[in-house]
């Protein structure tokens, strides 16, 4: 589609605004309270951050723009089903509340990998530090550079600038203000999040006549079938693996993430950091959902004229910004609007790495390895929260040039957060776990999900039917063609949703197995102690272990020096 330059002064004012908002947030960190002069300032915010802006960034680092426009043109081509997926958010917020986050809390570390050198030892914590790292800068490359690209072929504004002023912002006022500015940017992001897809359903809406014809559309083209409960894992979408594969999703996510985790400890107590998942969750979910609701409205309009059939967009991704060119030009500002929601949508993700990966390199790699004078420390973290930033912009202008390595950095997203997750519940949930299963369990666990996740060839993903009756010129639909999905390779065949859950069990199953067979000393073995610590462990498991350890005691105890010597 030819480049159209649609923006006009109220699109670029807005813009602009929301930048210099951002690096004023900054700005401001940088020069109150403490001035981010220590670790525990520009990493946690001091521990005393309110409730409200934590849980809201909880989501803001979740929801990136490629989730936004992908989940928008997801219910436009294959449906409502989706928005299951936010049965399995409720479900997994009090499993990520009460069994995971108190572990961490109790703990206090800066880096959720400490944990993991407490309960196996060193060598698991680097392997899974560095895991994450390699996923985070891979996949905040993607974040800047996609929505650039989709906005770029909707709206000609140039792919190369909107990467450069969003990548230099975000790097400035997450490398100056610490935490609280990224926690404070991205609730002032968050609402444009909000404000771009609302303006879409309430646009959309007001064409159509009614905010109920976007159901009654929907409804009679089969964009509202949620009849599908089947178990087989090869089909794409369905209760069982939008639920199991959306809970597990979730919990790889705001249970074990460093980025989340590290927001969790930003407040002063746990029952304050459970209350932060709490509230996420409506937050997150109300998103989602309003998400799900502006692809039906877009196909609503489309109805009878599909974009992507007519030649006008040549992605699915561009569906929603082809909409807002297309029908929202209308009105100023409202494309600037709906830009500044997209790409705060990318700020909120990216400056939430540029610190989590801070914390991870100073705590795991430079912490460990070299003696670092304590005073230098903080500059050390800022320079090393800067550098990430620059990493993600140089990956971002790369990027075009590294053609099927961008889909491959969003699929080792995935792939990898389930082993990772097993690793944590091998941890928390059992005291048989060692160092040699778990190790091996990773490593062979993301394997298996990157081979799911790459391996080929495999089959088409059929859409649901759309119509080119009205389109202003004439267009033939292709002929559907019919394939043979037993001809592929089964694990080739499996649903994406599955693949999180399917490395999860894996190193579950795999980690047992090995740990019983390859016996180890445990680190509380190691260090004279009969017994493991309970803080290591999930609340139920931490409470037997206590009884446990106390009853032992009282045994030592009624076991006097005299009567053993007689």
């Amino acid at each position: 589609m030819a480049k159209e330059v649609v923006f006009g002064v109220w699109d670029y004012i807005i813009m602009s605004a929301t930048m210099i908002a951002s690096v004023l947030i900054g700005l401001y960190f940088k020069f109150s309270g403490g001035k981010q002069k220590t670790n525990e300032e520009y990493l946690l915010a001091d521990r005393n951050m309110s409730i409200f802006p934590v849980a809201v960034s909880l989501m803001a680092s979740f929801m990136s723009a490629i989730t936004l426009l992908g989940v928008s043109a997801e219910t436009y081509y294959y449906g409502m089903i989706f928005v299951v997926i936010n049965i399995s958010y409720g479900i997994a917020t009090p499993i990520a509340s009460y069994l995971y986050l108190p572990v961490f809390f109790g703990l206090q570390k800066t880096s959720t990998y400490e944990y993991l050198e407490l309960r196996f030892g060193p060598h698991i914590r680097l392997l899974a530090s560095l895991t994450y790292t390699l996923q985070m800068v891979l996949y905040n490359g993607i974040v800047l550079y996609a929505p650039a690209i989709v906005l770029e072929s909707v709206t000609g504004l140039d792919r190369l600038i909107s990467i450069f002023v969003v990548g230099l912002a975000c790097t400035f006022y997450s490398t100056l203000g610490g935490m609280k500015a990224v926690l404070f940017t991205d609730l002032l992001q968050s609402f444009l999040m909000f404000g771009a897809v609302f303006s879409v359903v309430v646009f959309a809406s007001v064409q159509l006549g009614g905010f109920d014809k976007i159901f009654i559309v929907a409804f009679e083209r089969g964009r509202l079938d949620f009849s599908n409960v089947s178990v087989d894992p090869t089909e794409r979408h369905t209760w069982w693996s939008i639920i199991i594969g959306g809970l597990t999703t979730y919990l790889s996510l705001y249970a074990v993430n460093h980025t989340q985790v590290q927001r969790l400890l930003t407040v002063s107590t746990l029952s304050r950091s459970q209350q932060c998942l709490w509230w996420s969750w409506p937050v997150l979910s109300v998103l989602s959902v309003v998400t799900c609701i502006s692809g039906l409205a877009i196909y609503a309009v489309y109805k009878d004229c599909d974009p992507l059939a007519a030649g006008s967009i040549t992605a699915t991704d561009q569906l929603m910004p082809y909409y807002v060119v297309d029908a929202m030009r209308v009105a100023p500002g409202l494309a600037g609007l709906f830009v500044a929601g997209i790409f705060s949508a990318s700020l909120s993700t990216i400056s939430a790495s540029c610190n989590a990966l801070a914390a991870v390199t100073l705590t795991d790699y430079v912490s460990r390895w070299i003696k670092v004078n304590p005073s230098y420390i903080p500059w050390l973290t800022k320079l090393a929260a800067c550098a990430y930033g620059l990493v993600f912009l140089a990956l971002a202008f790369l990027a075009e040039y590294l053609g099927g390595v961008l889909q491959a950095a969003l699929t080792i997203f995935g792939a990898v957060g389930g082993p990772l997750f097993g690793v944590f519940t091998l941890g928390m949930f059992t005291t048989y776990a060692n160092e040699m299963g778990v190790s091996v369990a990773l490593l062979s666990g993301m394997a298996m999900t990157l081979w799911m996740s790459f391996g080929g060839p495999r089959p088409s993903i059929p859409k649901l039917p759309v119509s080119v009756e009205e389109c202003a010129r004439n267009v033939t639909l292709p002929a559907a063609s019919v394939t043979n999905n037993s001809e592929y390779f089964y694990l080739y065949r499996v649903s994406y949703m599955w693949t999180c859950p399917f490395g999860c069990v894996w190193v579950l199953i795999v980690g047992t197995i090995i740990s019983m067979v390859w016996r180890q000393q445990q680190p509380w073995q190691k260090a004279g102690r009969s017994h493991p610590d309970p803080a290591l462990f999930t609340p139920p498991l931490a409470r037997i272990l206590r009884k446990r350890n106390q009853k032992n005691s009282v045994q030592c105890e009624l076991l006097k020096p005299e009567e053993i010597q007689d």
